[in-house]
C-alpha cells in the first residue's frame, strides 16, 4: 500500500479521509513515498526534515538515549535480570513496585540504563507486535520503549500533539524525580518512544513506588568490567516500512538517516541513525524485497514473519573482545556465529543466541583505534547470515 507524507503536520499516513490527512485533517497536500528502498529518498529528506523541526521548535529538545523498558513474562523477569547481569557490564541497582509494574533497574557507567519490567494489569498495547509463530507463546515479552531526555517536555508535547501524535496517556505523567510520556507503539516498528525531563539531577526511577527485596548479586567476574556501554539497538522492520519508519523517528527525536548497508545475497539493508558519532545509534534493518516465503525472503524478512516487528538485539561495546568472548562461552553462553571482522578491518563483532528470557540478541563489538565507519559490509553479511539460525 503506498504511503503519504503530510505537508502540513509531516505525519506519515496510507490514505487521507475524506481528502484530509488522518492526522491534523489539513486538505491532503501530500507528498508520495514510493518503495524503492534506495537512500536517495532519505538523503533529500533529512535536511527537510531537521528545517522542519527548526521551524516547529522541535530542533535541540530531545538528546540521547536515556534508558531502554524491556518487558518480560512475570515468570521470567528476574531470570531476564540475571541473564543481563551474567553477561555484560550492567550492576543491579533497584527493584520496586508500583500499581502497573515490578521493576528491576540496572545501570552501567556512561550507558543508557535497562529497565526490566513486568506487568501487574493484563492491559498491554504492544501485545499485537508481539505475536508471530516463534514468539506467541511469550506475548509480552519485547524490548518495548526507547527512553530520551527532553529539555523542555511540555513544549515538545505541545508541538507533537499538533503533528497529531498519540500518546498513551492523554496527559504528562508526574513523578517525584521526573515527568514522562511515551508514544502509541509504531505501526512500523512496534516499538514506543519516551521522553523523560528529570526534576534534579541524579533523581531516582522509583519515585513512589514501593521497593522490592531481590538484592540480585552479580558475578565477580574481572571480564564483565570489559563490556561496557549499549553502542546501539537494531529494530527489524518490513521492506516496505523502511522509509517510513525512519522518516517517524527522525521527526520524533533529533537523530538524522546516517548511512545504510545493502546485502543483496541476503535480502538485507542496514541502516543507521545518529544523534552524532559519539552518541547511541538507532539501527534499522529490513528486507530490500517484501517476504516472500520462507526459501527465497532472507534472514530479516523471514525473522519478521516468525517473530513479528521487534528490537532483534542490544550491542554493547567490549574491550579484549577475543579474551572476553571466550571467557562468557566458558560460562555458558551460546553464539549464533565465531567473532567475525579483525583489527584491520576496524572491528570485530560477535552475536549471542536469544535470551529465553526476552527473546533478545546480545551483540557485543570492539572498534579498533580511530575506527569511525560504524560497520563494515563483511561482517553485516556474516551477522545477517547468522539470524537465519533462529
Amino acid at each position: 500500500m503506498a504511503k503519504y507524507l503530510c505537508l502540513n503536520c509531516h505525519q506519515i499516513y496510507e490514505e487521507p479521509q475524506n481528502g484530509k490527512c488522518p492526522h491534523c485533517q489539513h486538505p491532503a497536500l501530500t507528498e508520495r513515498l514510493g518503495f524503492s528502498n534506495s537512500d536517495e529518498f532519505l538523503r533529500k529528506e533529512t535536511p527537510k526534515i531537521v528545517n522542519v523541526r527548526k521551524a516547529l521548535g522541535l530542533e535541540g529538545l530531545v538528546d540521547s538515549l536515556e534508558a531502554v523498558i524491556i518487558n518480560t513474562e512475570p515468570e521470567n523477569q528476574k531470570a531476564a535480570a540475571e541473564e543481563l547481569l551474567r553477561y555484560t557490564g550492567y550492576d543491579f541497582k533497584d527493584s520496586f513496585e508500583d500499581d502497573e509494574y515490578k521493576t528491576c533497574l540496572l545501570c552501567c557507567p556512561k550507558s543508557a540504563d535497562l529497565l526490566i519490567r513486568s506487568r501487574i494489569k493484563p492491559d498491554n498495547p504492544f501485545v499485537p507486535f508481539n505475536a508471530g509463530p516463534k514468539s506467541s507463546h511469550m506475548p509480552n515479552t519485547r524490548l518495548e520503549t526507547f527512553i530520551y531526555s527532553c529539555k523542555d517536555l511540555q513544549k515538545y508535547v505541545q508541538i507533537q500533539k499538533m503533528r497529531g501524535v498519540e500518546f498513551m496517556t492523554p496527559e504528562i505523567q508526574q513523578y517525584r524525580d521526573y515527568i514522562f510520556i511515551q508514544t502509541m507503539p509504531s505501526k512500523y516498528t512496534g516499538n514506543s518512544l519516551g521522553f523523560i525531563q528529570w526534576k534534579k539531577p541524579n533523581g531516582s526511577w522509583r519515585g513512589k513506588a514501593k521497593p522490592l527485596k531481590w538484592n540480585l548479586k552479580k558475578p565477580k567476574h574481572a571480564y564483565l568490567k570489559k563490556i561496557g556501554t549499549l553502542d546501539h539497538c537494531a529494530t527489524r522492520i518490513k521492506a516496505l516500512d523502511r522509509d517510513a519508519a525512519i522518516v517517524e523517528f527522525m521527526y520524533l527525536t533529533n537523530y538524522h538517516f546516517d548511512f545504510a548497508i545493502y546485502v543483496k545475497s541476503q535480502n538485507s539493508i542496514t541502516t543507521v541513525a545518529r544523534l552524532s558519532h559519539k552518541d547511541y545509534a538507532q539501527v534499522f534493518t529490513s528486507g530490500i524485497a517484501p517476504y516472500k516465503n520462507e526459501t527465497e525472503s532472507g534472514p530479516t524478512e523471514k525473522f519478521i514473519h516468525n517473530f513479528n516487528l521487534r528490537v532483534h538485539h542490544m550491542a554493547f561495546v567490549t574491550k579484549d573482545i577475543e579474551a572476553t568472548f571466550k571467557a562468557l562461552g566458558d560460562d555458558g553462553l551460546e553464539y549464533l556465529l565465531e567473532l567475525v571482522g579483525c583489527e584491520d578491518d576496524g572491528l570485530k563483532q560477535t552475536f549471542t543466541a536469544a535470551s529465553p528470557n526476552t527473546l533478545l540478541v546480545n551483540e557485543y563489538i570492539h572498534r579498533y583505534g580511530d575506527f569511525d565507519g560504524f560497520f563494515t559490509k563483511r561482517n553485516v553479511t556474516l551477522l545477517t547470515e547468522a539470524t537465519d539460525k533462529q
